[in-house]
């Protein structure tokens, strides 16, 4: 096996929504493209697995996950810092949009809405969309909040002892 290649994360767990009207189940019935900005956000469940750092073997394509997370991410939160300016501050954080979506897809995790979509698939029940609960992927387990260690604590050699199994 060869040695594993750090990839960017992808895009960060973002902060609420700012648009306060959202269509009744738009997820359900408005397709990825034509969503405005505000449901397209409103996606995110604020898992922040997209922030992790991933790993591709450079052999068979096999991405793994670390418990490595972005430098601008809180990991008590699940919150990027500087949502705004994530992709001027961070080399290789990957903005998500419709146009980016099928590249991105296979980085994001099996659980991530736009993810989930994108495949044809429903939102789980606990997505916060669904079950109106905003801590709903920390209540399932889904996300790493608390269990995560920002990048400038580890050394980049050491990035694939960081491997975690079990990523959705």
């Amino acid at each position: 096996m060869s040695q594993p290649t750090r990839k960017p994360p992808g895009k960060p767990a973002n902060e609420p929504a700012s648009q306060p009207a959202l269509r009744d189940r738009f997820w359900e019935t408005v397709p990825l493209d034509g969503m405005t900005r505000g449901e397209w956000e409103a996606l995110c469940d604020g898992c922040a697995l997209c922030c992790l750092i991933k790993l591709e073997d450079e052999d068979s394509g096999e991405i793994a996950y670390t418990d490595i997370s972005c430098r601008l991410l809180d990991c008590g939160t699940c919150r990027c810092g500087n949502y705004p300016l994530r992709s001027q501050l961070v080399e290789g954080c990957l903005v998500l949009t419709p146009e980016s979506l099928p590249e991105i897809a296979p980085w994001l995790p099996g659980t991530c809405a736009y993810r989930r979509l994108h495949e044809g698939r429903q939102l789980p029940d606990w997505h916060p969309l669904v079950s109106g609960d905003p801590e709903g992927p920390h209540r399932a387990g889904v996300s790493l909040m608390g269990a995560m260690v920002p990048e400038y604590e580890v050394d980049e050699d050491d990035y694939g002892d960081r491997v975690i199994e079990g990523v959705l």
